[in-house]
């Protein structure tokens, strides 16, 4: 039996459709998938970009505290040697003020000798004249001391200054004010505003 051409012509047109249809659900199907796959690399894509920012914030965070640190130990170091070169130019000031205190303090047991030598009383004209000698050379050792700063503490008549005299011995005389020197047995000295020895003094109570 023959099929007629029009019947043919709708058979293979309905194939065509058919074959159509299944070539777009597979085209839909392969675009899925690669959609679903670039999805995916996309996330991974993204997880990594936010692994390598939370790696990267990390180390930031650890530059900014270890440059932290080092400019705290630079600002100790730098107060450090502050502290240094204050010490060593007051060291070089005191050195430079105090450069006699050795000298006077090893003088002054021979000007010790001199005032009590210089008080000895004798009508023998030599021994006068002997006395008058002794005199200048403890003048010019005295003003050769103050030249450096040198000064003789005062003492008697003055309030007693347990910085500037030491007590060796108390009266009670009611004409004398109280804690007033009224003798000294011995003269201080000063070298600046250093004492180098207190004068050794009686006061009264």
């Amino acid at each position: 039996m023959q099929v007629p051409l029009r019947e043919v012509k709708l058979v293979t047109n309905e194939k065509d459709i058919v074959e159509e249809v299944v070539t777009e659900v597979e085209n839909e199907q392969v675009e899925g998938a690669t959609a679903d796959t670039n999805s995916e690399e996309q996330l991974h894509s993204e997880s990594v970009e936010v692994d390598e920012l939370t790696l990267a914030l990390n180390k930031v965070k650890e530059l900014e505290d270890a440059l932290d640190e080092n400019e705290n130990k630079l600002l100790r170091l730098q107060a450090d040697f502050d502290n240094y070169r204050r010490r060593v130019r007051l060291d070089q000031e005191a050195a430079e003020k105090y450069r006699a205190q050795s000298l006077v303090s090893d003088i002054l047991p021979s000007l010790d000798n001199f005032e009590r030598a210089l008080k000895v009383e004798t009508n023998d004209e030599q021994m006068k004249s002997l006395l008058q000698g002794m005199e200048m050379v403890y003048k010019g050792l005295i003003e050769a001391v103050k030249k450096e700063g040198v000064e003789i503490i005062e003492s008697v008549g003055q309030q007693f200054d347990p910085h500037l005299h030491q007590a060796v011995m108390q009266v009670d005389e009611p004409n004398v004010e109280s804690n007033v020197i009224v003798e000294e047995f011995q003269k201080g000295y000063k070298l600046k505003d250093r004492v180098i020895r207190p004068s050794m003094v009686k006061v009264n109570q």
